[in-house]
């Protein structure tokens, strides 16, 4: 993943984690969570193409906010 788009996918993290009221912020992720949140995002992309990548980081964000 490009430098851009690792920007622009953790902007999308970022916007997703405020929707559900959790300021990055304040509770800040580390290097290896960000690493994986993006790994995890590109990985469900590249087995479910047609799935809107908005809809696979608010499900990634999700999953780690309720476990």
């Amino acid at each position: 993943m490009d430098h851009l788009d690792e920007k622009w996918l953790k902007k999308l993290i970022r916007n997703c984690f405020l929707h559900y009221g959790h300021d990055i912020e304040t509770f800040p992720l580390t290097n290896s969570e960000w690493y994986e949140f993006c790994q995890t995002i590109m990985l469900e992309k590249q087995k479910q193409p047609n799935l809107d990548l908005y809809e696979i980081v608010h499900d990634v964000v999700y999953d780690y906010l309720t476990k």
